[in-house]
């Protein structure tokens, strides 16, 4: 009796815990709303998913899309349709799509080997279309070529409009699709995949480190690319190998450049260093037997670029100055084969990345050795004589603006001092004012009619003693004075005076 009690327990105590796991299994695997992140690592070789959050929720890809750019580029390099060598032309297209880029004008020519790089490390869009028009013949056609290749891949919850990711109606994809597409690179493309961790380009003057923060920074780090737009936040796909292991991160919806980069390392450390308790998880099998969800990919245009954001979010933001490590921080328990315990993930990631010489890049055909050194120091030659142009061209429009604002400033002054004194020394303003005019009007004229009214009184007074004499002479001298002026003749009215004075004083 006592065994068979006993046997009853364990029966119930079994089937508790197989509920429990169940349960668990259930929870794990049951459809959740889309929140602002989604979450998965897998392991590259076999696919096994170790942890997933959201991973089947559709998502804005950003420019990860450039990943399935690179892979269909290289999918037509390895099938000979064309070479690493072969040279693309910039269009006005391609110049014509929004930052990041290269900033190439039409007609620029590069080869696929420079654009691959360009695209993967500095995030160029304009370079993406390059490829895009290259290999497709136009952006459209293109577009054909990666959905086509996103089907055959598995890739259920994936469609592209453009290469570069930048926002488009119905450019979508998801965490596992995004898992299944780094796979593929690996597994499919192992003699490419130095395309995926280049640390850091130099064109010309210019050098660009690559946008993943992990590269040179986490042990092991070896590929893969970074993405961002408003609507999906800041995008990772991460890829790290220790041990001849390879594991596969991809962080959706990150709130800037440091957290997805940390979330990514924390990710990688967790499932590196295994869970003593991963014995009790169910199996959430392989990334490609993650069940898609039907849903709208969230939109988190208002929290990555609205107003209450302290200040613009950009793809090539570097905030890593801002890490603010998580009560939950992993300990990185090595690096570069040392153990160094204690070592936060977000103190290793705020460090500066191993020093790595950047991988120059140049325009035009391909080159090799000497002359790759050879086009570098052209275009630093070319580009220091452009800046040197732009600095002495602004010295000259600033000594413009310069002597503009002195004259302005001048100007001011002397029309302040004139206000002033004006406002000291009204009456004395005031009679200038009032007097040029009218001496200017009457004073020549008064002194010239004048000089006849001082000779009319000498006629008027013999006038007076003989008024019958008087009227017949005035009127022979009034005749000259009314048809000339007698400003203009003082002399002849002199002369007519003094005769009248003489002929009046005979009679």
């Amino acid at each position: 009796m006592a065994l068979l009690t006993a046997s009853v327990r364990l029966t119930r105590l079994s089937g508790l815990a197989l509920a429990a796991v169940l349960t668990m299994a259930a929870a794990a695997l049951a459809p959740r709303p889309a929140q602002a992140e989604a979450l998965l690592v897998i392991e590259a070789d076999s696919g096994k998913v170790l942890q997933a959050e959201n991973a089947t929720y559709p998502w804005y890809p950003a420019s990860i899309t450039k990943v399935m750019t690179a892979y269909v580029t290289l999918k037509a390099v390895k099938d000979g349709r064309i070479s690493l060598d072969t040279l693309f032309t910039v269009s006005p297209t391609a110049a014509a799509q929004a930052p990041s880029k290269m900033g190439f004008p039409p007609g620029t020519k590069v080869t696929v080997d420079n654009a691959l790089k360009m695209m993967m490390v500095k995030s160029a869009n304009d370079i993406a279309v390059v490829l895009a028009e290259g290999v497709g013949g136009s952006v459209d056609g293109f577009a054909d070529m990666m959905n086509s290749t996103a089907q055959r891949l598995g890739m259920t919850q994936s469609h592209f409009v453009n290469p570069n990711g930048l926002p488009a109606e119905g450019h979508v994809s998801s965490a596992r699709d995004l898992a299944i597409l780094a796979r593929a690179i690996f597994r499919d493309m192992p003699e490419y995949e130095s395309y995926m961790h280049v640390p850091a380009i130099k064109f010309g003057r210019r050098i660009t480190a690559n946008f993943n923060k992990l590269i040179g920074r986490y042990p092991g780090a070896d590929g893969m690319k970074t993405g961002f737009i408003c609507a999906s936040g800041f995008n990772l796909v991460a890829s790290a190998t220790r041990n001849n292991r390879r594991l596969i991160a991809v962080v959706l919806g990150a709130q800037s450049s440091a957290q997805r980069a940390q979330k990514a390392a924390q990710l990688l450390e967790r499932n590196f260093g295994g869970n003593r308790l991963s014995w009790l998880k169910p199996s959430l099998g392989t990334v490609e037997s993650l069940t898609p969800i039907n849903a709208a990919p969230p939109n988190l245009k208002e929290e990555m670029c609205g107003p209450k954001r302290k200040r613009p979010a950009a793809e090539d933001e570097d905030d890593d100055v801002e890490v603010n490590a998580m009560a939950t921080d992993t300990p990185v328990s090595m690096y570069s084969g040392v153990q160094l315990p204690g070592v936060k993930v977000s103190d290793l990631l705020a460090a500066p990345p191993t020093p790595a010489a950047p991988v120059i890049v140049y325009t035009g055909p391909a080159r090799t050795g000497a002359a790759i050194l050879e086009a570098d120091a052209a275009e630093s030659a070319a580009q220091a004589a452009h800046a040197a142009k732009r600095k002495k061209t602004g010295k000259a429009k600033t000594k413009a603006v310069a002597a503009d604002e002195t004259k302005s400033k001048t100007a001011a002054k002397t029309a302040a001092k004139g206000a002033t004194k004006d406002a000291a020394k009204p009456a004395t303003a005031a009679k200038p004012v009032a007097a040029k005019p009218a001496a200017a009007a009457s004073a020549k004229p008064a002194a010239v009619a004048a000089k006849p009214a001082v000779a009319k009184p000498a006629v008027t007074k013999p006038a007076v003693a003989k008024p019958a004499a008087v009227p017949a002479k005035p009127a022979a001298v009034a005749k000259p004075a009314a048809a000339k002026s007698a400003a203009a003749r003082p002399v002849a009215a002199g002369k007519d005076a003094a005769k009248s004075g003489k002929a009046a004083a005979a009679q």
